[in-house]
């Protein structure tokens, strides 16, 4: 039997005008097309938010604290989706007689000035999250940034910038490009990562959720893991002592320390570990130093009370999670579920995953997104039009033996239609 194991090709991500904030090069180049300088194709409309827009639409508002509860005191918060909408449930229903059975979604409007709206089918399955699982990582980064400098946000955005970390073999090995700009010469190219690849924090994290590079995950996690450990030595921790540190530390202990930096976070905002877990590093590479613990598994409830956090701004803080929606903006080539034309103008925060399996044994023509043991494909999406319209969608499915990337792009234009032709009765 010959499994084959394969994550979900992505998009690039973060608002073109974020390259002084950030330090990300690609930005710049992107910047630099969209003044004519470079001649390549121009992003969509949808990809052109300028930093300054980007919100967060339940921040301070009543709405947002409608979706939490307090647990200890007034500090700790846990979310808590609202009870779903016959009419909005009604209309989801309607769009699945003829999908497969696995399919299975949560969905939230948010729009302003409208009652939030909840519906779901099958919120509480479980899947493999693949690549989505990207998204506790980004989460538990900025956890330990805001351990390390808890109360300054511009240190940790200097930190990320300015911290230049080699790749190694935690780096190694995944199919995916990354991007290399040299804003000097110009010189532009995507190649996959190598062990001696430097880049920043940022273009680390840039390059896990815009590309969905799994080295570039392995990496921020490790760096997360040692933020987790050194607390402010981490400042000047030097290569060969991180090298030592992961040496000479028993591995069971390594096991506990990496799945408590990518799932207390999770825990903190009440998702819990049925609704989504991440217990493996993302490359060989790693997890040959750092064993996985637990299993991996998301449903989409725990995935969209992850969305609610970010958007009430209590993934970590308020600055935190505006930043990790930053980088969740699209600004380049969409596919699958983002690819609908309805998203064309629309500003769309995503991440997606994929994981199949083959036995070839039984099905010699088995190949990508089209695994017959197992075919997991998923995408977390906030969508934003200009007309005020906001929503937020969880969507998992297990679909063997298909790709099944038509229908989720079909699927994309159904809930985007059912939500934007909302009208109050």
């Amino acid at each position: 039997m010959v499994f084959l194991i394969s994550p979900l090709v992505e998009i690039s991500a973060y608002p073109i005008d974020g390259y002084l904030l950030t330090g990300i090069r690609r930005l710049l180049r992107l910047e630099r097309i969209t003044k004519g300088e470079i001649k390549d194709t121009p992003p969509i409309k949808g990809a052109m938010k300028s930093i300054h827009d980007i919100k967060l639409h339940l921040y301070q508002t009543n709405r947002g604290d409608s979706l939490f509860l307090a647990t200890i005191g007034d500090t700790l918060m846990t979310a808590n989706l609202p009870a779903v909408d016959p009419e909005f449930q009604k209309s989801l229903n309607a769009l699945f007689p003829n999908l497969h059975e696995s399919y299975s979604i949560s969905l939230m409007d948010i729009t302003p000035g409208r009652p939030i709206r909840y519906a779901s089918r099958q919120e509480d399955r479980g899947f493999q999250p693949g690549s989505v699982g990207k998204l506790a990582v980004i989460s538990g980064l900025f956890c330990e940034l805001e351990n390390i400098f808890p109360d300054s946000f511009a240190l940790r955005q200097d930190l990320m910038r300015k911290r230049m970390v080699k790749g190694g073999a935690w780096a190694v090995y995944d199919e995916h490009t990354v991007p290399f700009y040299d804003p000097e010469t110009g010189n532009f190219f995507k190649r996959q990562v190598q062990e001696k690849d430097v880049f920043s924090l940022y273009e680390w994290a840039d390059h896990m959720l815009s590309v969905s590079n799994n080295g570039a995950a392995s990496v921020v996690w490790r760096e997360a893991i040692l933020m987790r450990v050194f607390g402010k030595k981490y400042l000047e921790l030097t290569e060969a002592e991180a090298n030592e540190y992961f040496k000479t530390t028993p591995k069971s202990q390594l096991s506990e320390i990496a799945n408590s930096v990518v799932n207390e976070p999770l825990r903190a905002l009440g998702i819990t570990e049925n609704e989504w877990r991440l217990g493996l590093l993302f490359t060989r590479g790693a997890s040959n130093v750092v064993p996985g613990k637990g299993g991996s598994i998301g449903t989409p409830r725990g995935l969209m009370k992850w969305m609610v956090a970010l958007e009430s701004g209590r993934l970590i803080d308020p600055a935190s999670s505006l930043e990790i929606k930053r980088l969740m903006y699209m600004t380049d080539r969409r596919i699958r579920y983002a690819a609908n034309a309805s998203l064309k103008d629309a500003a769309v925060y995503f991440k997606s995953g994929s994981l199949y399996k083959c036995d070839r044994s039984t099905m010699p023509n088995c190949g990508k997104y089209m695994g017959n043991v197992t075919n997991y494909m998923n995408s977390v999406a906030i969508i934003e039009h200009g007309d005020s319209t906001v929503y937020m969608v969880a969507l998992m499915t297990n679909v063997l033996r298909k790709n099944s990337n038509i229908d989720h792009n079909a699927l994309a234009g159904k809930v985007d239609k059912l939500v934007t032709n909302y009208s109050p009765k």
